[in-house]
């Protein structure tokens, strides 16, 4: 006679859901922006000046391929999340780092600061800071056992 493993089901603490649903929410807004962005829409590109409009559409391809990692790779991770699969940590981590590389390209190698303005790096700054907690959030509960 064959014993059935025992599976401990975690309970899924309320604050997952929350912080998932959000984390989806926010990364629906910033792949709304790539595309856009990408797609050179007019009507969405109508807010921003010529420079910052060069700035843009000027990235390196590279650039480009280290912005979509940050965007969907955050999307994903946020999905992941809501699904309890701890593979979202790693897809988080590695949304944080593609969207560090970008902004050293922005901010250090490409000016972004003259062009974008002190809002551009507040708000990248304020973007830095929710990938950051977003993979400590996943982190975290990987280490409680609640994403398997």
């Amino acid at each position: 006679m064959s014993e059935q493993p025992v599976v401990s089901e975690k309970r899924v603490p309320w604050h997952l859901w929350l912080v998932g649903i959000l984390a989806v929410l926010w990364n629906l807004v910033g792949a709304f922006d790539y595309v856009m962005t990408q797609t050179r829409n007019e009507s969405y590109m109508a807010e921003f000046t010529p420079e910052q409009l060069e700035f843009f559409y000027g990235f390196p391809f590279w650039v480009v391929t280290f912005w979509a990692l940050a965007v969907w790779g955050g999307l994903l991770g946020a999905i992941l999340l809501l699904l309890r699969k701890r593979l979202a940590v790693n897809v988080l981590l590695l949304s944080f780092v593609s969207m560090v590389i970008t902004s050293i390209h922005n901010f250090l190698l490409a000016d972004g600061l003259a062009i974008m303005g002190g809002t551009g790096v507040v708000f990248s700054v304020f973007i830095f800071a929710v990938a950051l907690g977003l993979w400590l959030y996943a982190r975290g509960m990987a280490e409680r056992g609640v994403l398997a």
